[in-house]
Protein backbone atom coordinates (compact mmCIF):
# COMPACT_ATOMS: atom_id res chain seq x y z
CA UNK A 1 0.00 0.00 0.00
CA UNK A 2 1.42 3.38 -1.02
CA UNK A 3 0.47 6.95 -0.29
CA UNK A 4 1.35 8.23 -3.77
CA UNK A 5 -1.43 9.69 -5.92
CA UNK A 6 -3.22 7.07 -8.02
CA UNK A 7 -3.17 7.22 -11.82
CA UNK A 8 -6.67 8.67 -11.99
CA UNK A 9 -5.81 11.55 -9.65
CA UNK A 10 -2.64 12.25 -11.64
CA UNK A 11 -4.72 12.29 -14.83
CA UNK A 12 -7.09 14.85 -13.32
CA UNK A 13 -4.17 17.03 -12.17
CA UNK A 14 -2.60 16.76 -15.65
CA UNK A 15 -5.94 17.76 -17.19
CA UNK A 16 -6.16 20.83 -14.94
CA UNK A 17 -2.63 21.84 -15.97
CA UNK A 18 -3.37 21.23 -19.66
CA UNK A 19 -6.60 23.26 -19.47
CA UNK A 20 -4.66 26.07 -17.79
CA UNK A 21 -2.32 26.38 -20.79
CA UNK A 22 -4.53 25.10 -23.63
CA UNK A 23 -8.16 25.90 -22.74
CA UNK A 24 -10.96 25.31 -25.21
CA UNK A 25 -12.91 28.42 -26.20
CA UNK A 26 -15.35 29.71 -28.78
CA UNK A 27 -16.74 27.00 -31.07
CA UNK A 28 -14.42 24.44 -29.46
CA UNK A 29 -15.93 25.17 -26.04
CA UNK A 30 -19.43 24.71 -27.46
CA UNK A 31 -18.49 21.32 -28.95
CA UNK A 32 -16.79 20.19 -25.74
CA UNK A 33 -19.84 21.31 -23.77
CA UNK A 34 -22.09 19.15 -25.94
CA UNK A 35 -19.70 16.18 -25.64
CA UNK A 36 -19.57 16.65 -21.87
CA UNK A 37 -23.37 16.56 -21.58
CA UNK A 38 -23.47 13.37 -23.66
CA UNK A 39 -20.63 11.75 -21.69
CA UNK A 40 -22.35 12.49 -18.36
CA UNK A 41 -25.62 10.96 -19.58
CA UNK A 42 -23.82 7.83 -20.83
CA UNK A 43 -21.90 7.48 -17.57
CA UNK A 44 -25.03 7.67 -15.40
CA UNK A 45 -26.80 5.28 -17.77
CA UNK A 46 -24.03 2.71 -17.27
CA UNK A 47 -24.05 3.31 -13.50
CA UNK A 48 -27.71 2.40 -13.54
CA UNK A 49 -27.02 -0.71 -15.62
CA UNK A 50 -24.28 -1.86 -13.23
CA UNK A 51 -25.94 -1.10 -9.90
CA UNK A 52 -27.30 -4.32 -8.41
CA UNK A 53 -30.69 -3.97 -6.78
CA UNK A 54 -30.23 -7.49 -5.43
CA UNK A 55 -27.12 -6.41 -3.48
CA UNK A 56 -29.06 -3.59 -1.87
CA UNK A 57 -31.99 -5.83 -0.92
CA UNK A 58 -29.73 -8.65 0.34
CA UNK A 59 -27.83 -6.36 2.71
CA UNK A 60 -30.79 -4.55 4.24
CA UNK A 61 -30.60 -6.76 7.35
CA UNK A 62 -27.82 -4.56 8.80
CA UNK A 63 -30.20 -1.62 8.96
CA UNK A 64 -28.58 0.05 12.01
CA UNK A 65 -25.21 0.02 10.30
CA UNK A 66 -26.61 1.33 7.01
CA UNK A 67 -28.53 4.12 8.72
CA UNK A 68 -25.37 5.11 10.60
CA UNK A 69 -23.36 5.31 7.38
CA UNK A 70 -26.08 7.21 5.53
CA UNK A 71 -26.43 9.59 8.48
CA UNK A 72 -22.70 10.29 8.30
CA UNK A 73 -22.86 10.85 4.54
CA UNK A 74 -26.01 12.94 4.25
CA UNK A 75 -26.47 14.44 7.75
CA UNK A 76 -23.13 14.69 9.59
CA UNK A 77 -21.16 16.01 6.61
CA UNK A 78 -23.69 18.77 5.78
CA UNK A 79 -23.95 19.80 9.44
CA UNK A 80 -20.16 20.13 9.65
CA UNK A 81 -19.96 21.96 6.33
CA UNK A 82 -22.65 24.50 7.12
CA UNK A 83 -21.33 24.81 10.67
CA UNK A 84 -17.95 25.72 9.16
CA UNK A 85 -19.69 28.32 6.99
CA UNK A 86 -21.49 29.82 10.00
CA UNK A 87 -18.30 30.05 12.08
CA UNK A 88 -15.92 31.20 9.31
CA UNK A 89 -18.08 32.87 6.63
CA UNK A 90 -15.24 34.98 5.23
CA UNK A 91 -12.34 32.54 5.50
CA UNK A 92 -12.73 31.35 1.89
CA UNK A 93 -13.99 32.91 -1.33
CA UNK A 94 -17.69 32.24 -2.05
CA UNK A 95 -16.91 29.76 -4.86
CA UNK A 96 -14.41 27.77 -2.77
CA UNK A 97 -16.79 27.76 0.18
CA UNK A 98 -19.53 26.46 -2.10
CA UNK A 99 -17.09 23.77 -3.25
CA UNK A 100 -16.53 22.70 0.36
CA UNK A 101 -20.28 22.63 1.03
CA UNK A 102 -20.81 20.67 -2.19
CA UNK A 103 -18.40 17.98 -0.97
CA UNK A 104 -20.59 17.58 2.11
CA UNK A 105 -23.67 16.78 0.00
CA UNK A 106 -22.12 14.04 -2.15
CA UNK A 107 -22.67 10.27 -1.76
CA UNK A 108 -19.95 7.87 -0.66
CA UNK A 109 -17.57 6.13 -3.02
CA UNK A 110 -18.05 2.49 -3.96
CA UNK A 111 -14.76 0.85 -5.01
CA UNK A 112 -12.42 2.50 -2.52
CA UNK A 113 -14.85 2.17 0.41
CA UNK A 114 -15.17 -1.56 -0.23
CA UNK A 115 -11.46 -2.03 -0.94
CA UNK A 116 -10.30 -0.29 2.25
CA UNK A 117 -12.90 -2.18 4.30
CA UNK A 118 -11.53 -5.42 2.86
CA UNK A 119 -7.91 -4.46 3.56
CA UNK A 120 -8.79 -3.62 7.17
CA UNK A 121 -10.73 -6.91 7.66
CA UNK A 122 -14.06 -5.14 8.07
CA UNK A 123 -17.60 -6.23 7.20
CA UNK A 124 -17.28 -6.28 3.40
CA UNK A 125 -20.88 -7.38 2.57
CA UNK A 126 -22.22 -4.51 4.67
CA UNK A 127 -19.79 -2.10 2.99
CA UNK A 128 -20.93 -3.25 -0.46
CA UNK A 129 -24.57 -2.71 0.44
CA UNK A 130 -24.05 0.66 2.13
CA UNK A 131 -21.80 2.08 -0.58
CA UNK A 132 -24.16 0.88 -3.30
CA UNK A 133 -27.21 2.30 -1.53
CA UNK A 134 -25.38 5.59 -0.94
CA UNK A 135 -24.68 5.89 -4.66
CA UNK A 136 -28.28 5.07 -5.54
CA UNK A 137 -29.61 7.57 -3.00
CA UNK A 138 -27.06 10.20 -3.98
CA UNK A 139 -28.25 10.36 -7.58
CA UNK A 140 -31.58 11.66 -6.24
CA UNK A 141 -30.75 13.29 -2.90
CA UNK A 142 -27.55 15.18 -3.75
CA UNK A 143 -28.98 17.29 -6.61
CA UNK A 144 -32.09 18.10 -4.57
CA UNK A 145 -30.04 19.08 -1.49
CA UNK A 146 -27.64 21.13 -3.62
CA UNK A 147 -30.49 22.94 -5.37
CA UNK A 148 -32.13 23.80 -2.05
CA UNK A 149 -29.18 24.37 0.29
CA UNK A 150 -26.77 26.02 -2.17
CA UNK A 151 -29.36 28.04 -4.05
CA UNK A 152 -28.70 31.22 -2.08
CA UNK A 153 -24.98 30.90 -2.83
CA UNK A 154 -25.39 31.22 -6.58
CA UNK A 155 -25.90 27.66 -7.84
CA UNK A 156 -28.21 26.93 -10.70
CA UNK A 157 -31.26 26.29 -8.54
CA UNK A 158 -34.90 26.42 -9.55
CA UNK A 159 -37.02 24.54 -12.07
CA UNK A 160 -34.45 24.85 -14.86
CA UNK A 161 -31.76 23.19 -12.71
CA UNK A 162 -34.16 20.44 -11.58
CA UNK A 163 -35.10 19.79 -15.22
CA UNK A 164 -31.43 19.50 -16.20
CA UNK A 165 -30.81 17.12 -13.31
CA UNK A 166 -33.70 14.91 -14.41
CA UNK A 167 -32.74 14.85 -18.09
CA UNK A 168 -28.96 14.53 -17.76
CA UNK A 169 -28.62 12.44 -14.58
CA UNK A 170 -31.75 10.76 -13.26
CA UNK A 171 -33.39 9.77 -16.56
CA UNK A 172 -30.27 8.00 -17.93
CA UNK A 173 -29.73 6.33 -14.54
CA UNK A 174 -33.31 5.02 -14.44
CA UNK A 175 -33.04 3.87 -18.06
CA UNK A 176 -29.91 1.92 -17.14
CA UNK A 177 -31.71 0.31 -14.21
CA UNK A 178 -34.63 -0.71 -16.44
CA UNK A 179 -32.25 -2.24 -19.01
CA UNK A 180 -30.08 -3.94 -16.39
CA UNK A 181 -31.57 -7.42 -17.06
CA UNK A 182 -30.13 -7.19 -20.58
CA UNK A 183 -27.04 -5.02 -20.00
CA UNK A 184 -26.01 -6.03 -16.46
CA UNK A 185 -24.10 -9.15 -17.50
CA UNK A 186 -22.29 -7.34 -20.30
CA UNK A 187 -21.39 -4.47 -17.95
CA UNK A 188 -20.05 -6.92 -15.34
CA UNK A 189 -17.89 -8.70 -17.94
CA UNK A 190 -16.50 -5.42 -19.25
CA UNK A 191 -16.14 -3.50 -15.99
CA UNK A 192 -12.44 -2.81 -16.61
CA UNK A 193 -13.25 -1.18 -19.95
CA UNK A 194 -16.14 0.77 -18.45
CA UNK A 195 -13.86 1.99 -15.66
CA UNK A 196 -11.78 3.80 -18.26
CA UNK A 197 -14.82 5.20 -20.07
CA UNK A 198 -16.13 6.52 -16.74
CA UNK A 199 -12.81 8.12 -15.96
CA UNK A 200 -12.56 9.50 -19.48
CA UNK A 201 -15.95 11.16 -19.00
CA UNK A 202 -14.79 12.75 -15.73
CA UNK A 203 -11.57 14.00 -17.32
CA UNK A 204 -13.63 15.51 -20.15
CA UNK A 205 -15.81 17.30 -17.59
CA UNK A 206 -12.74 18.58 -15.73
CA UNK A 207 -11.15 19.87 -18.95
CA UNK A 208 -14.32 21.65 -20.06
CA UNK A 209 -14.97 23.13 -16.61
CA UNK A 210 -11.43 24.35 -16.05
CA UNK A 211 -11.17 25.71 -19.60
CA UNK A 212 -14.20 27.90 -18.91
CA UNK A 213 -12.76 28.92 -15.54
CA UNK A 214 -9.36 29.76 -17.03
CA UNK A 215 -10.96 31.86 -19.76
CA UNK A 216 -12.69 33.80 -16.97
CA UNK A 217 -9.40 34.42 -15.14
CA UNK A 218 -9.33 31.53 -12.65
CA UNK A 219 -5.64 31.71 -11.79
CA UNK A 220 -5.75 35.49 -11.49
CA UNK A 221 -8.53 35.33 -8.91
CA UNK A 222 -7.24 32.31 -6.91
CA UNK A 223 -4.05 33.14 -4.98
CA UNK A 224 -1.76 30.62 -3.31
CA UNK A 225 -3.56 31.30 -0.06
CA UNK A 226 -6.69 29.85 -1.68
CA UNK A 227 -4.99 26.47 -2.06
CA UNK A 228 -3.86 26.60 1.56
CA UNK A 229 -7.43 27.34 2.64
CA UNK A 230 -8.72 24.36 0.64
CA UNK A 231 -6.15 21.96 2.09
CA UNK A 232 -6.70 23.08 5.69
CA UNK A 233 -10.51 23.06 5.48
CA UNK A 234 -10.52 19.65 3.78
CA UNK A 235 -8.13 18.23 6.38
CA UNK A 236 -10.25 19.53 9.27
CA UNK A 237 -13.46 18.22 7.70
CA UNK A 238 -12.00 14.76 7.04
CA UNK A 239 -10.43 14.53 10.51
CA UNK A 240 -13.69 15.46 12.25
CA UNK A 241 -15.71 12.91 10.27
CA UNK A 242 -13.17 10.14 10.90
CA UNK A 243 -13.12 10.88 14.63
CA UNK A 244 -16.91 11.08 14.92
CA UNK A 245 -17.54 7.91 12.89
CA UNK A 246 -14.88 5.95 14.81
CA UNK A 247 -15.97 6.86 18.32
CA UNK A 248 -19.62 7.08 17.33
CA UNK A 249 -19.55 3.49 16.05
CA UNK A 250 -18.03 2.34 19.33
CA UNK A 251 -20.53 4.31 21.40
CA UNK A 252 -23.38 2.69 19.44
CA UNK A 253 -22.03 -0.75 20.30
CA UNK A 254 -20.82 -1.86 16.87
CA UNK A 255 -18.11 -4.51 16.72
CA UNK A 256 -14.81 -3.78 14.99
CA UNK A 257 -15.76 -5.20 11.53
CA UNK A 258 -18.84 -2.98 11.49
CA UNK A 259 -16.87 -0.02 12.87
CA UNK A 260 -14.45 -0.39 9.96
CA UNK A 261 -17.28 -0.36 7.42
CA UNK A 262 -18.79 2.73 9.07
CA UNK A 263 -15.46 4.58 9.13
CA UNK A 264 -14.53 3.89 5.51
CA UNK A 265 -17.99 4.17 3.94
CA UNK A 266 -19.12 7.07 6.11
CA UNK A 267 -16.05 9.27 5.54
CA UNK A 268 -15.74 9.03 1.74
CA UNK A 269 -17.06 11.36 -0.92
CA UNK A 270 -17.30 10.35 -4.57
CA UNK A 271 -15.41 12.41 -7.13
CA UNK A 272 -16.73 10.04 -9.81
CA UNK A 273 -20.27 11.22 -9.05
CA UNK A 274 -19.47 14.73 -7.85
CA UNK A 275 -17.50 16.12 -10.79
CA UNK A 276 -20.06 15.29 -13.52
CA UNK A 277 -22.95 16.32 -11.28
CA UNK A 278 -21.33 19.70 -10.59
CA UNK A 279 -21.28 20.36 -14.32
CA UNK A 280 -25.09 20.08 -14.32
CA UNK A 281 -25.77 21.87 -11.03
CA UNK A 282 -23.52 24.92 -11.33
CA UNK A 283 -22.89 27.61 -13.89
CA UNK A 284 -19.88 27.41 -16.20
CA UNK A 285 -18.34 30.48 -14.57
CA UNK A 286 -18.01 28.80 -11.15
CA UNK A 287 -17.86 25.03 -11.70
CA UNK A 288 -14.05 24.97 -12.05
CA UNK A 289 -13.51 26.54 -8.63
CA UNK A 290 -16.28 24.43 -7.08
CA UNK A 291 -14.79 21.06 -8.11
CA UNK A 292 -11.23 22.05 -7.12
CA UNK A 293 -11.82 21.33 -3.38
CA UNK A 294 -13.39 17.98 -4.34
CA UNK A 295 -10.38 16.97 -6.44
CA UNK A 296 -8.06 17.72 -3.51
CA UNK A 297 -10.38 16.03 -0.98
CA UNK A 298 -10.47 12.93 -3.21
CA UNK A 299 -6.72 12.40 -2.92
CA UNK A 300 -6.60 13.30 0.78
CA UNK A 301 -9.24 10.73 1.69
CA UNK A 302 -7.35 8.00 -0.20
CA UNK A 303 -4.06 8.80 1.51
CA UNK A 304 -5.50 9.06 5.03
CA UNK A 305 -7.71 5.98 4.70
CA UNK A 306 -4.77 3.99 3.36
CA UNK A 307 -2.96 4.69 6.64
CA UNK A 308 -6.04 3.77 8.69
CA UNK A 309 -6.67 0.57 6.73
CA UNK A 310 -3.08 -0.51 7.27
CA UNK A 311 -3.42 0.19 11.00
CA UNK A 312 -6.64 -1.83 11.27
CA UNK A 313 -5.00 -4.66 9.31
CA UNK A 314 -2.02 -4.75 11.69
CA UNK A 315 -4.38 -4.95 14.67
CA UNK A 316 -6.29 -7.83 13.07
CA UNK A 317 -3.12 -9.73 12.16
CA UNK A 318 -1.76 -9.28 15.69
CA UNK A 319 -4.95 -10.84 17.06
CA UNK A 320 -5.13 -13.50 14.31
CA UNK A 321 -1.53 -14.52 13.49
CA UNK A 322 -2.78 -17.31 11.23
CA UNK A 323 -4.34 -14.73 8.88
CA UNK A 324 -0.99 -13.46 7.62
CA UNK A 325 -0.49 -10.21 5.70
CA UNK A 326 -2.97 -8.74 3.33
CA UNK A 327 -2.20 -6.29 0.57
CA UNK A 328 -4.45 -4.52 -1.84
CA UNK A 329 -4.71 -1.45 -3.96
CA UNK A 330 -7.62 0.95 -3.65
CA UNK A 331 -8.60 3.96 -5.68
CA UNK A 332 -11.62 5.60 -7.12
Amino acid sequence: MTFLPDAFTLSIVATVIFASFVPCYGEGARIFGWLTTLAIAVMFFMQGARLSREAVVAGLGHWRLHLTILASTFVLFPLLGFGFQALFPHLMTPALLMGLLYICLLPSTVQSSIAFTSIAHGNVPAAICSATFSTLLGVIVTPIMASILLKTHGSGGGLESIGSIFIELLLPFLAGQLLRPWLGGWAARNKHILKYTDRGSIILVVYTAFSAAVMRGLWHTLPLSGFVEIIISNAVLLALVLLITTFGARALGFKRPEEIAIVFCGSKKSAATGVPMANVLFGASTVGLIVLPLIIFHQMQLMVCAVLAKRYARQYEAEHPEAGGVSAQAAE
